[in-house]
């Protein structure tokens, strides 16, 4: 999962920055209990997401210095670095609400503690933002263990009928990517346009899962690194007998990768609406306002004259928004070249792509990659 090989990549980096600790590495579902080579190990200090009964006994007997990860149940005994989830949940409200949305619905999972979080600050801020009562928000909940339970194509029937039931148009946040897939799925089998009908957003940023969603699947971005990051820091204080300034750090996230899940603006103009889906999903193919004008029967003018009321932009700056978007998305996340990557935004010759991209982003393609690279490194 992304978010557990970015907290792994945050021990590593202290380890290689700070301390040259031997780590005994353990990957095993979670409360699934100790494993048993624990009983005859001899270390130092544990960092943990396992907190199983079992796991705390252990800890307890031996005094061992740990800090804990695990976020599904309210554990306050033993020093914790995880995520801010009601900033999370905040960051998905203010995302789905700047939409111009009016109805909004959380999927989420029982007796996780996490997700509860997560809803808490969705509801706090859409009610803060006078947009959605608290009550309002459509839920929907379920334990992981459903899936094997009572069957995975059960729960995910029951997830369609949810969905066909909603109000559209409607914002959805998911508490996490993989319920952000099971939600576009159901959509796919209800025949439901996302982002038009449904927008959908979830948590974890997993590159490969968003990407294989079909449309392609917004996220928040947990600043997973940075947590494992602390973790370890402040097992090294505990470990060398300092005591930590803060016991409980809870770290806000890093943003929102956007993609095509939400994007989308509640616009009551069925042609403006019409033309704005071609340019989502056509954009990136060569697309010009002239195609634009076959599909979508209205003058020309009127049809700039409507974009500018509802974007403050002309169709075909709308569609140069969508190509750069994408772009920028493939020079942060791909090694491929800048001809391969004009290609697949649209763009015929790859000198047209650098000049259009400077022209809009104020930075050439390839100093972008370095730059989001950079940055990268640092969170």
């Amino acid at each position: 999962m992304a978010y557990g090989r970015g907290v792994l990549e945050g021990i590593s980096r202290y380890r290689i920055e700070k301390q040259p600790w031997s780590v005994q590495l353990d990957l095993r579902e979670l409360m699934a209990g100790p494993p048993a080579w624990l009983n005859s190990w001899d270390g130092d200090g544990i960092i943990t997401r396992e907190l199983s009964p079992a796991m705390l006994e252990f800890i307890q007997d031996t005094g061992v210095p740990t800090i804990n990860l695990g976020d599904i149940q309210n554990e306050t005994s033993l020093p914790s670095v995880m995520n801010d989830h009601d900033a999370i949940g905040r960051l998905a409200a203010t995302h789905l609400a700047d939409k111009g949305l009016e109805h909004f619905a959380f999927a989420g999972f029982d007796d996780h503690l996490w997700s509860q979080l997560r809803l808490d600050g969705f509801r706090a801020c859409l009610t803060e933002r006078k947009v959605a009562s608290s009550d309002s928000i459509h839920l929907h909940m379920s334990e992981w263990a459903n899936a094997s339970k009572h069957g995975w194509q059960d729960q995910q029937e029951q997830i369609v009928e949810w969905v066909r039931k909603l109000p559209r148009p409607i914002g959805i946040f998911a508490c996490n990517d993989f319920r952000g897939q099971h939600i576009l799925e159901a959509c796919q089998t209800a025949k439901v346009s996302v982002p038009d009908e449904i927008a959908v957003l979830g948590v974890d940023n997993d590159h490969v899962l968003c990407d294989f969603c079909d449309p392609p699947l917004s996220s928040i971005i947990p600043a997973a690194e940075r947590i494992g990051y602390q973790a370890a820091l402040m097992l090294d204080q505990l470990m060398r007998g300092e005591q930590p300034s803060e016991l409980h750090l809870r770290i806000p996230p890093l943003g929102i990768a956007e993609r095509l899940s939400t994007d989308v603006l509640a616009i009551d103009d069925e042609d403006v609406a019409a033309a704005i889906q071609m340019i989502r999903f056509r954009a990136c193919e060569g697309l010009t306002v002239s195609d634009i004008l076959k599909e979508v029967p209205i003058a020309r003018s009127s049809l700039e004259r409507r974009f500018r009321q509802y974007l403050g932009r002309s169709p075909q700056a709308e569609i140069r928004r969508v190509q750069i978007k994408r772009a920028c998305q493939l020079l942060r996340d791909t090694e491929l070249s800048l001809v391969k990557i004009s290609r697949l935004t649209g763009f015929k010759h790859a000198e047209y792509f650098s000049v259009v991209f400077k022209r809009e982003v104020k930075q050439t393609p390839g100093r972008y990659r370095e730059a989001s690279r950079a940055k990268a490194r640092k969170l």
